[in-house]
């Protein structure tokens, strides 16, 4: 969780006076540049952090080295917990991390910390939806990629079969609250998903770690090729430009507004195959026309086929379901 890191950057710095992101990184473990981030991002928060550049340089708090947080100010205490505060929300540590900045605020301060600390709420789940729970076995493969242990892993690939393999943990991403495990196999890199993990043993062997190894460059190559077999197919789509919004919470970032004339808007919309643009589509009827794909233009007939013969054979409410029964169930 990147606000225990937060906090125990600044804590390091109180301790030591001064630091350096890669001094940072050894202790953190984590690469050199998420460390460099945290202090920067330390720095945007109004935290007194700043570099000292040349030979014998690094990162120090402004008044050198203390012992605790008395040092802030009111108002960059309030930045650092309005920081530190959303993640308390969700996480058991940065909770507890909370707790102890709060104790050691002057009297004066803790009250407006509290209140900075509580002044955004993370709801990680989408309307309509449950908050995801976090995994159990995140914090196993945690304490595995930081103590550099091999894991073994019983794995559900995603057509459902299982496999028991040992991997080298190499870092955990949460992403949208689905967490991943990027790891190292005999066949180079693989991204598996946490929730896909039905059992994980600690083996006593040590893990090997790439010379260089950063995670966020690493996390950055899987972003760029699953975003790469998400646009597979693309279809320029005609709609009025007030509908382009709606689109967009569709297609999200595979949405591009290509140009607007009179009103109508031209839209580029990208997905896996075909047959997914279409359904994203198939229920914008007439408001929505495929102007170029004719793969996505067949995909569209055929649903719409399919949904006529089911549905349009007749005009009485419960018509194309058995006689006295439930009505006909989803198109198979």
């Amino acid at each position: 969780m990147r606000a225990d890191r937060l906090v125990a950057a600044l804590l390091l710095m109180q301790a030591r006076g001064r630091v350096t992101a890669a001094e940072l990184a050894a202790e953190l473990e984590v690469s050199v540049a998420t460390a460099r981030r945290d202090l920067e991002a330390l720095s945007s928060a109004g935290v007194p952090v700043y570099p000292q550049p040349g030979r014998g340089g690094g990162w120090e708090l402004v008044g050198r080295a203390r012992t605790d947080l008395s040092g802030l100010s009111a108002a960059e205490a309030q930045a650092l917990f309005v920081l530190v505060g959303p993640a308390a929300a969700v996480s058991g540590e940065a909770k507890a991390a909370l707790r102890k900045l709060v104790r050691a605020l002057p009297e004066t301060f803790r009250r407006d910390a509290e209140a900075a600390a509580d002044a955004v709420v993370v709801d990680p789940a989408r309307w309509g939806q449950r908050d995801r729970e976090r995994p159990g076995v995140v914090g196993v493969l945690q304490d595995a990629v930081v103590r550099r242990r091999k894991v073994r892993l019983d794995y559900v690939k995603r057509g459902g079969q299982r496999s028991v393999r040992v991997v080298d943990p190499l870092g955990l991403v949460d992403k949208d609250d689905v967490w991943y495990l990027v790891a190292g196999t005999p066949e180079g890199q693989r991204t598996f998903r946490v929730d896909r993990v039905v059992g994980v043993e600690v083996t006593g062997e040590e893990a090997v770690r790439p010379e260089g190894f950063a995670l966020s460059e690493a996390w950055g190559r899987v972003v760029t090729e699953v975003e790469g077999w998400q646009r597979r197919t693309s279809a320029t789509v005609v709609v009025a430009e007030r509908h382009v919004r709606v689109l967009r919470g569709q297609f999200g970032r595979h949405c591009v507004v290509e140009g607007v004339v009179d009103g109508r808007a031209r839209v580029r919309v990208s997905a896996p195959t075909p047959l997914m643009v279409a359904q994203h589509l198939a229920g914008w009827g007439a408001l929505a026309e495929v102007v170029e794909s004719d793969v996505v233009r067949a995909e569209l007939a055929r649903l719409g086929a399919e949904l006529v013969e089911r549905y349009g054979t007749g005009g009485g409410e419960g018509s194309g379901g058995d006689e006295g029964g439930e009505g006909g169930g989803g198109a198979t």
